[in-house]
């Protein structure tokens, strides 16, 4: 009796070792995944932010497989393969603030003087890039920092869920109520998918589409194409033409956050205002000078068979609002229905954020694109929290109430579109 409660103290000496051991390996050695005048919005984090950011300095768990003895019930013992679990630390080399003038060099005598600075005052001191463009006609209203708008463009993250969501729609794979099980018990439909950013959805409804079609429906939304219409400066994202590895993820890996994939604020902001004025992708045009704003003529790129895709979608992009990852814009705004779509990761030592959106109203609509590049405060509901501080910024100014007086006493005339 007292040589088996020796030998059992012996092997859980053994293990506790083994154990202390495994806890003890260097953060080095620890694999690390690839690391981009109204309401001014000066980033002072709440109490509520810092806890927030306190997780994201974590990134997903990592496991790794190790080899341990395990004494049996009947004495015996045995090795066996677990899987243990730890955090990793990611480093972010870029800055997400400056003391620089971001708008230096912008173009701006064409834009509307409003909305160029509710979108200024918006962004504060965080680098980034604003693009709001009217819907009803691809007219690009306002973009700050055109250096970065204009540029070939970053990984998409989240976003591309909105153009994969429309894909599943168009197919008939899925409706925004379908539950998608997502492994053992696990079920959740599109529109908490879009809401919450569920990557493993996105990632089984994109293999279930496979990679053809994913990219032929992200090419008829504008994707790997110029968004604009003779814009000087206007670089091409990139859609690629062969499916990630497997190794590196495959369909899946490009349909959740888009790795691969090279999308402008100006294809996104595109994107959008399809959804937000019923299927029309029109060529973004930025005026130059007051001329051309006040003779301005919409160029039709293409029409969208998307019409009675978007209720479907749109119930998932205003729930992120409501309730999901974008709900940080309520903390500035929250009288009017705003639409949307946040996106976050990383690459090289920068991270990216994004939020793309539009106000949902009865008296005009207006598209806006938030691009944030930086470090850890960087995220795609940071950008969801400074278009709360763009959209009332617009409020505080009577922007919506005049656009509805300017087009009731005009009797909502609207310029013909030029079909290209």
């Amino acid at each position: 009796m007292n040589r088996q409660l020796l030998q059992r103290t012996f092997y859980l000496l053994l293990m506790i070792g083994l154990a202390s051991a495994a806890l003890a390996k260097p953060a080095h050695a620890r694999p690390t995944r690839p690391a981009r005048h109204g309401h001014v919005s000066r980033v002072q984090e709440s109490a509520r932010a810092r806890r927030h950011m306190a997780g994201m300095r974590h990134a997903r768990p990592v496991a790794q497989t190790r080899v341990v003895l395990v004494h049996t019930r009947s004495g015996r013992v045995v090795r066996r393969a677990v899987l243990v679990r730890h955090r990793y630390y990611e480093h972010f080399s870029a800055s997400s603030f400056t003391d620089s003038d971001i708008t230096q060099g912008d173009v701006t005598a064409g834009e509307d003087p409003v909305v160029r600075q509710a979108a200024i005052d918006a962004l504060g001191n965080m680098y980034g890039t604003a693009v709001a463009i009217d819907p009803s006609t691809g007219r690009i209203l306002a973009m700050v920092n055109q250096k970065l708008a204009l540029s070939s463009g970053a990984e998409p993250c989240s976003t591309i869920k909105v153009s994969v969501a429309l894909a599943g729609l168009q197919e008939g794979v899925v409706t925004k109520d379908t539950p998608q099980n997502l492994g053992g018990r696990y079920h959740m439909n599109l529109t908490e998918a879009l809401a919450h950013s569920n990557n493993l959805y996105f990632e089984t409804l994109g293999r279930r589409l496979g990679f053809e079609r994913v990219r032929h429906y992200a090419n008829s939304f504008g994707l790997g194409e110029l968004a604009g219409w003779n814009i000087p400066g206007e670089q091409l994202g990139i859609y690629p033409d062969q499916v990630l590895p497997e190794s590196e993820g495959g369909v899946g890996r490009m349909c959740s956050f888009g790795q691969g994939i090279s999308m402008t604020p100006l294809q996104l902001g595109a994107l959008v205002a399809s959804i937000a004025n019923g299927g029309t992708l029109y060529y973004l045009q930025h005026p130059t000078t007051p001329e051309q704003a006040t003779n301005f003529q919409p160029r039709v790129k293409r029409t969208l068979e998307i019409g009675n895709l978007i209720p479907e979608v749109s119930v998932g992009m205003e729930g992120a609002v409501d309730y999901g990852t974008a709900r940080s814009l309520h903390a500035n705004f929250n009288q009017l229905p705003i639409l949307g779509k946040t996106g976050t990761c990383s690459n090289n030592g920068t991270r990216y954020g994004w939020f793309a959106s539009f106000a949902n109203t009865s008296h005009g609509r207006i598209v806006t694109v938030f691009f944030l590049e930086g470090g850890r405060p960087t995220f795609g509901p940071k950008a969801a929290e400074l278009t709360g501080v763009f959209y009332h910024n617009l409020w505080d100014h009577s922007y919506f109430a005049e656009k509805l007086s300017t087009d009731t006493a005009a009797g909502t005339a609207a310029a013909s579109p030029v079909s290209q």
